[in-house]
């Protein structure tokens, strides 16, 4: 089987990226695939998200600058069957790097593909930056699918369209023709409120099928787990939080037929 190359990615920030990096990963995980977490974003909170430092020279940075293999820089965590690329601060000088090497849009995909090629993993899942910056617009080039979350509030919509112009643009261009959005989850969502109720009401009248069963619900738990260093599955495994994202990740392994 293929390893799906997954892209998490919206161009707001706070929006539930990164958790829904960290937490979808170690669902997969526990459902038993073979996960690696590719943190991409220079704030690497995805990296200290799973208990791993912030560790100058860990980063992808060298590799995408073509100096060293993207394989070597993989990393083992507490648990079971995720792996981790890590990020560092450094990471935001790899845009205007990037931005001078010819082929700059495909970097990440020719870094990847020899660990794609391995067969190592059924998943890869890259926490990207909140921009669509060129490290952005490299994941989107070297991705299958695009997982968009969404917070449940009134901007939501805005910047979703953006989003979906460039991965048209991608596609139509020949930088990525198979390009796709996997779907769109909706995080931090507050039943009480009728605005939460409203959005994703209106999200799911836009985007239809694509938008996944699963709400993330906004929930202190969540929220604490990673001054922990854990994914909410063992930080509080009973919580509505850790429930949220176990049956996303049921959802999101169907869709990719895993």
């Amino acid at each position: 089987m293929l390893t799906a190359v997954i892209a998490v990615a919206n161009q707001k920030g706070g929006v539930g990226k990164t958790t829904t990096s960290v937490n979808l990963s170690a669902c997969l995980a526990a459902l038993g695939k073979r996960v690696l977490l590719f943190d991409l974003d220079p704030q690497a909170n995805a990296t200290s998200g799973v208990g791993l430092e912030k560790v100058e020279g860990a980063s992808a940075y060298r590799a995408l600058l073509g100096e060293e293999a993207l394989i070597n820089k993989i990393q083992s965590t507490a648990f079971e069957r995720l792996e981790v690329i890590p990020s560092e601060p450094d990471m935001c000088g790899a845009e205007i790097e990037l931005s001078r090497l010819d082929n700059h849009l495909l970097r990440l995909k020719h870094a990847l593909q020899p660990i794609c090629e391995t067969r190592r993993f059924d998943v890869i899942l890259i926490d990207c930056p909140p921009s669509l910056g060129i490290l952005t617009l490299n994941v989107f080039a070297a991705a299958d699918r695009v997982l968009i979350p969404l917070q449940s509030e009134y901007y939501a919509l805005e910047g979703i369209s953006m989003i979906t112009r460039v991965l048209n643009q991608l596609r139509d261009t020949g930088v990525n023709p198979r390009l796709e959005i996997l779907g769109v989850v909706m995080t931090m969502f507050d039943g009480r409120t009728k605005l939460s109720q409203q959005v994703v009401g209106e999200v799911r009248q836009h985007f239809g099928d694509l938008v996944f069963d699963t709400v993330i619900p906004r929930t202190t738990r969540l929220a604490e787990a990673p001054s922990f260093g854990k994914p909410i599955l063992y930080y509080d495994k009973y919580s509505a939080g850790s429930a949220a994202y176990e049956v996303l990740a049921q959802e999101v392994a169907a869709r990719l037929k895993l």
